[in-house]
């Protein structure tokens, strides 16, 4: 198995993939990125979680943060 990028390197990864699926951009409120949307300035109390699908599809979420202050990638 290869390295595992680093949580930073997958969130991009996850970002671009999704805009550019959408076209390349993606118009939000203002308020989307507030702290209160987020959990925190810089969204520590949510996680991404990338699910594999039966018919080839990838399904994100954003799902909470697993205890603990190390972030990561773990593969289930």
């Amino acid at each position: 198995m290869s390295k595992l990028p680093s949580p930073e390197e997958m969130s991009h990864s996850m970002l671009i993939g999704v805009l550019m699926h959408l076209g390349g951009s993606y118009d939000l409120p203002g308020d989307a990125l507030s702290v209160d949307a987020l959990g925190t300035a810089d969204g520590a109390f949510h996680a991404v979680e990338l699910l594999s699908l039966p018919d080839g599809q990838v399904r994100l979420s954003v799902v909470p943060r697993p205890a603990g202050d190390a972030g990561g990638i773990e593969i289930r």
